[in-house]
C-alpha cells in the first residue's frame, strides 16, 4: 500500500463501520478508501487525486 492511495482488497468484501452499518462489494477488486475525502466511503472514489495529503486529525 502506498500512502495517499486507497488500500485494494480482493472482493467480495464486508465492511462494518464505525456506526453498526454493515455495506458489502461484490466486485472483484474493492478500494477502500483511507484518506478519508471519499464520498462514497468507506469505497474510494478517488477524491485523494485532486487534493493534498490529510494530516491526521484534520478534517
Amino acid at each position: 500500500m502506498r500512502p495517499g492511495e486507497p488500500l485494494l482488497v480482493e472482493g467480495p468484501v464486508t465492511v462494518e463501520l464505525p456506526d453498526g452499518r454493515v455495506v458489502t462489494s461484490d466486485r472483484m477488486t474493492v478500494a477502500i478508501c483511507v484518506c478519508g475525502r471519499s464520498a462514497r466511503h468507506p469505497w474510494c472514489d478517488a477524491s485523494h487525486r485532486d487534493t493534498r495529503p490529510r494530516c491526521p486529525g484534520e478534517e
